[in-house]
């Protein structure tokens, strides 16, 4: 195998959740002030993941004070403490890069359904218990 993949495996985070653009999540990121570190929550939609391996990243936007900020974040940075989904969005693209030019009720996202979500368990119709004849 290839000895640049092997070194970037072992750099990679495997403790992070699995998220998509279109989902609210919060990003826990450690900034270091002269000698003190702390921790700073920013909270927004993910509107693009890019790249691959070691160097993959995604953009967060949130509006604060009526001002559209967007933050770029490699996904396995040893800077970033905890990352948190709190909503899971229903787009149908992977760039949602039209939500810049939207504002307030026009740039909200639908949630998406658990039955939505790959990998879930349908409970639609329950399977009937069979009696042991």
């Amino acid at each position: 195998m290839n000895v640049l993949l092997e070194i970037e495996k072992s750099m990679m985070r495997s403790d992070l959740p699995e998220f998509r653009p279109g989902d609210t999540v919060a990003i826990h990121y450690k900034i270091k002030e002269g000698d003190r570190e702390r921790i700073q929550v920013f909270e927004g939609v993910v509107i693009a993941k890019k790249g691959g391996g070691v160097r993959e990243t995604f953009i967060v936007r949130k509006v604060s004070y009526g001002v559209g900020v967007e933050r770029i974040f490699p996904l396995h940075s040893p800077l970033i403490a905890k990352v948190d989904v709190k909503r899971r969005g229903k787009v149908r693209r992977a760039k949602l890069y039209y939500l810049r030019g939207r504002s307030k009720k026009a740039s909200r996202i639908k949630e998406r359904s658990r039955y939505d979500v790959p990998g879930a368990k349908s409970a639609a119709a329950p399977e009937p218990e069979q009696s042991a004849e």
